[in-house]
Parts: structure tokens; C-alpha cells; sequence
């Protein structure tokens, strides 16, 4: 069989594609496992879960596609090298390899700096500690590996591919697994989603409710009272079930909410929803259990003055 030192196309688009999977797949495994430490070691100042929740999505999904591409990919270029072992050192194969090994060494360079610098400033924490590993682990990895593949002999035998192969498959779906322990099934994710349209759609009808008092200077009797043709306003129903929510007028300033929900909200998930869905500034929430579940809301009158409007805009309510 002839051989060749000269990159072909089949030679480009292959080397190409294994060292683009290979960006993606460490990328979101970085990512991932970035998410899985922020989720059980959160910054009360900027942790957000359902950013959090998100990635880990998008970095699964990515992974899922990308790692088998890539294994796959990289087989047929190890074959290929086999036949014709002259395309060890054709110049498309030796540059992606050498980025590989620059990106590497810089990732690592970088992460040791910064470990450094948060040390001497005092701000070492566990989150920040299990990252810098993570990075610090990952990059050396690659660097290592790339590094022996550059220097080995392609024709000479050995079990090193194949057992990076395994363990980073083993890794890799071990690390897909946990992210299911985190996000959930997507049977759950569906519960989650359809739990957090119904706080949602509870927070929008508290919301009326407090500016039907604000003009009124009384709570609505019945839900039906919010409703406005002019406004076009009509209170929402449960997206699933459609049926009506709940609303109780307890007293002349508290009322009622109630819901029936899928599941119980989880710890931290209270951040699932965006901030006003979780009531107004005075601390209010939306915490619940399974099934069905009632808020009381209490008006203060102080917090909620009388609003001045025009006539006109009274006749809306």
C-alpha cells in the first residue's frame, strides 16, 4: 500500500473534527463539573440555580453528542495511521496536536497563577479549591496524553490508547449520570417547569390583587373581580389541568392563594423562579409541597396607599 506525507482532504476534515469534539467535550466537562460544585457549595452573593441548572443541561447534551464523535473519529485516524504510518507527520496532524498542547499549557499556566493569587489575597475556599482542580486535573490530562502521542511510534504496539479510552469513557459517563442526580429526569424537569408556571401565575394574580386595593381600597371578593375587559386582564388557570386557582378572601386585608403542584420544591430551588415571582420585597414566598397548597397574603395598608387615577381609569375596575 502506498503511502503519503501530504494532507488530504479526508485528512484535514478528520483531524479538524477530533480537535473540535475534543474542545467541546472538555469544555463541557469543565462546565459541569464547575455547575456540580456551585450547586453544592453555593456563593450566597451570585449563585443562581436556575442558570446553574441550565448548563449542566446544555453541558450534558454537548457531551452526550460531542465525546462519542470524538472516540469514533479518533479510531479512524489511529487506523488510518496504521496503513500509512508517513501520515504521522503530515503538517495538519502536527499543528492541531501542538495547539492541543499550547491551549493546554496555557490552561494550566493560568490556573496555577490564579491559584497563587487567590492564596496570597486569602480568599481560598473549598468551591474555589475543588475548580481549580478540576481544570488543573483535566488540562494536565490532555497535555500529558497529546504530548505522548506525539512522541510515540505509531507503528509500534500499545495498550495506552486503549485504556485512555476506557477510563475517560468511564469518567466521562460517570459524569453524565451525576448530572441526571442534579437537573433530574426529564419527566421531572417537565414537573419543575409546569410548578413554576403556577408560581408564576399565582404571583401575577397577587399582583392584581394588591392593585385592584391600591384603587379600591379593598381586596377583590372573588377571583372573577380581577378580571378586565378594558385592561384585557383574565386571571390564569393551572397550564395543565386548567382549572381555576383558588382565591379566598380571608378578611378585609388578607386573602388567599392555592395551587395544586406536581412536586415539592426543592432545597435552593426557591432561585428557580425569577425574583418578583417569589413576592414583593417584604420576604414573601413561594415555597411548597406536593399537591395542593395554599399563601396567605396579608395587605398592609402603609406599604399600599391609595393611588390617584382619573375617573376614567377607576370605571376599569
Amino acid at each position: 500500500m502506498s503511502s503519503t506525507s501530504h494532507s488530504t482532504a479526508k485528512d484535514v476534515f478528520s483531524h479538524l473534527l477530533a480537535i473540535v469534539t475534543l474542545f467541546m467535550g472538555v469544555i463541557s466537562f469543565i462546565a459541569l463539573y464547575f455547575q456540580y460544585i456551585n450547586v453544592k457549595f453555593p456563593d450566597a452573593l451570585s449563585f443562581y440555580y436556575p442558570a446553574a441548572l441550565e448548563v449542566i443541561r446544555q453541558s450534558m447534551a454537548i457531551l452526550i453528542v460531542a465525546w462519542p464523535v470524538f472516540l469514533l473519529i479518533s479510531w479512524m485516524i489511529y487506523k488510518d495511521l496504521k496503513n500509512e504510518p508517513a501520515k504521522n507527520g503530515i503538517g495538519i496532524r502536527k499543528w492541531l496536536l501542538y495547539l492541543t498542547l499550547f491551549v493546554a499549557s496555557i490552561t494550566i499556566i493560568v490556573d496555577l497563577i490564579t491559584l497563587i493569587n487567590y492564596f496570597l489575597n486569602g480568599e481560598i475556599t473549598t468551591r474555589f479549591i475543588l475548580k481549580i482542580l478540576v481544570v488543573l486535573i483535566t488540562a494536565a490530562a490532555v497535555f500529558g496524553y497529546y504530548l505522548w502521542d506525539l512522541r510515540r511510534g505509531v507503528a509500534a504496539k500499545t495498550k495506552i490508547t486503549l485504556i485512555a479510552t476506557v477510563v475517560t469513557s468511564v469518567v466521562v459517563v460517570t459524569t453524565i449520570v451525576l448530572g441526571f442526580f442534579f437537573v433530574g429526569s426529564p419527566s421531572e424537569q417537565r414537573m419543575i417547569r409546569l410548578d413554576a408556571k403556577r408560581v408564576e401565575d399565582l404571583s401575577v394574580i397577587q399582583n392584581e390583587a394588591t392593585n385592584y386595593f391600591s384603587l379600591k381600597r379593598e381586596l377583590p371578593a372573588k377571583l372573577e373581580d380581577l378580571n378586565n375587559s378594558v385592561s384585557g386582564f383574565i386571571a390564569p388557570t393551572d397550564p395543565l389541568t386548567k382549572a381555576v386557582y383558588e382565591y379566598n378572601l380571608k378578611a378585609d386585608l388578607e386573602f388567599e392563594l392555592c395551587a395544586v403542584f406536581e412536586a415539592k420544591s426543592l432545597e435552593g430551588q426557591s432561585s428557580a423562579y425569577p425574583m418578583y415571582y417569589y413576592g414583593n420585597a417584604y420576604g414573601q414566598n413561594w415555597d411548597h409541597a406536593a399537591g395542593r397548597v395554599c399563601f396567605t397574603r396579608t395587605i398592609d395598608p402603609e406599604l399600599y396607599p391609595a393611588v390617584s387615577v382619573p375617573l376614567e381609569e377607576k370605571m376599569i375596575y
